[in-house]
């Protein structure tokens, strides 16, 4: 009875019941403020991500794994990388470590208040962050990895594992900007005019594609197919697309090139451009009937061009000598007409000559007289054009009557002692009686037959008189080596 005496005189009472209507309003007040950032005396699970880009990213964001909601986003702040060139990495308190990227740029680390159910995070967990909907509201999607190691509580996860930010609806928007809006204007008026009036054309094109529908999923089946590697073609478009990224405004100006171009194409495409392509497939049938034919004449061309190579190679080298034969046969080429004009009175005369019987018969004596002396001629020419012997016989003969006194001319002369009397061994000025057999003898040197470049004879040299002269060694015939030719201006003394 008192119990039931003392709820009913606090129900009595409007101050009492004031108070605690205030009170339970403040208590909702505070919980409802409150939600949005996780419901007070709740444990949590904090980590901190580092993403290449925060933006439109604020506190309050959702965290999601598996598209269910498992915390929320405390903070954002930006912070800079690395101050280290390339990639380093910092040990925060808790012993995480985590990469800072490139030194000189920026980041985005976010605080995020998980809850107490999730920790810990493998350490292979990825964060991407996405678009929540189309007017630009994120949220932060975890995807768990299978480590069994995780992160600890205040733990920084590296920007390496903050996968690339996805292309939004908002920015793909964005990309429609004024200039690109009237370009795709143009361009649609311009696949307007070029599909008016061609209904028919597009509807016998559909018809026609229906044998590719019906092999397409043969088509599509094999570039599903692993062994296709349709993967890595993707992934080499994307590298050359990359390639290619830095060079779009020279491409650009290509294409306004190209415009250009085609512009004055235009101007002859009829009816030049379009007889030169319907008259193609009657050229190409021409073509493949003619050029069997003509196959053999290409290979001879080419062996013949093949057998002229050492020629062209020979000529080059004697490219030089041509030419200056060329500059000196001009001034005789000039002359020739004056002397062109004086062979018929020469010829005349020969003409003469030749008809008188005494000229005849002095040319037969001729005649005779050369084929005595050709043998002659064949061994005394080189003989003299090699080593100079004529004018060295008659030097030396002038030499005997240079030297005299009151009374005549003196003669030179020298002597030769007997073989191997007082000389010593290997003596140029003592002869050798017989082939040597110690080292007492003089070496036999004995060239009965020198060169001259006679007939027979393949070394163009003058041996007499310029053979050397080994010490202790027998030489008999031709000495080795070219001893070279005499001229009348270098005699074998001068040698």
């Amino acid at each position: 009875m008192n119990g039931r005496k003392r709820v009913q005189s606090l129900a009595a009472s409007p101050v009492m019941v004031g108070a605690v209507t205030v009170l339970v309003a403040t208590v909702a007040v505070f919980l409802a403020y409150q939600a949005n950032t996780g419901l007070p005396f709740v444990p949590t699970y904090r980590v901190s991500v580092l993403v290449p880009n925060a933006d439109t990213v604020v506190p309050n964001n959702e965290v999601r794994i598996g598209g269910v909601q498992v915390g929320t986003v405390e903070g954002v702040e930006a912070v800079q990388n690395g101050s280290s060139t390339g990639s380093t990495s910092t040990e925060t308190d808790e012993g995480a470590t985590y990469a800072t990227g490139e030194a000189g740029t920026y980041s985005a680390r976010l605080d995020l208040k998980l809850n107490r159910s999730v920790a810990p995070l493998p350490v292979d967990s990825t964060v991407l962050i996405r678009a929540k909907s189309a007017l630009g509201l994120k949220y932060v999607e975890v995807t768990p990895g299978e480590s069994q190691e995780g992160y600890p509580e205040g733990a920084t996860i590296p920007l390496s594992q903050a996968r690339p930010e996805p292309v939004d609806i908002d920015q793909v928007f964005n990309t429609f900007d004024e200039p690109t809006r009237e370009a795709i204007q143009v361009q649609l008026k311009n696949f307007g005019d070029g599909l008016a009036g061609r209904g028919g054309d597009i509807n016998a094109a559909i018809g026609n594609l229906v044998p590719l529908t019906e092999a397409l999923p043969r088509a599509m089946g094999n570039l599903a197919s692993t062994d296709t590697r349709l993967d890595r073609f993707v992934r080499a478009i994307a590298a050359a697309s990359a390639e290619a990224g830095p060079v779009g405004e020279q491409q650009a100006q290509a294409f306004v090139g190209l415009d250009k171009t085609f512009q004055a194409l235009a101007d002859v495409s009829r009816p030049y451009i379009q007889e030169s392509i319907s008259e193609g497939p009657a050229t190409e049938d021409v073509t493949i009937e003619t050029m069997p034919r003509i196959r053999p004449f290409l290979t001879d061309t080419a062996r013949l061009f093949a057998n002229l190579r050492p020629g062209m190679a020979a000529l080059r080298k004697a490219g030089p000598s041509i030419s200056q034969a060329i500059v000196k046969g001009i001034p005789a080429l000039q002359g020739a007409p004056a002397f062109n004009a004086l062979l018929p009175g020469l010829s005349a005369e020969v003409l003469n000559l030749s008809n008188d019987a005494t000229a005849r018969a002095g040319l037969d004596s001729l005649i005779g007289a050369s084929d005595y002396l050709e043998s002659l001629v064949t061994f005394v020419g080189p003989a003299q054009s090699t080593c100079n012997y004529a004018t060295l016989l008659f030097r030396n003969a002038a030499d005997l009557a240079s030297t005299g006194d009151s009374l005549g001319s003196l003669l030179r002369f020298i002597s030769f002692s007997a073989p191997n009397f007082g000389s010593g061994a290997n003596n140029i000025g003592t002869p050798s009686e017989i082939p040597a057999e110690g080292p007492g003898d003089n070496y036999l040197h004995y060239n009965p037959y020198p060169n001259t470049a006679a007939p027979g004879q393949d070394e163009r040299e003058c041996e007499a008189g310029n053979e050397p002269y080994p010490r202790q060694v027998q030489v008999i015939g031709n000495p080795a080596g070219n001893q070279g030719v005499v001229t009348e201006d270098q005699l074998p003394s001068q040698k």
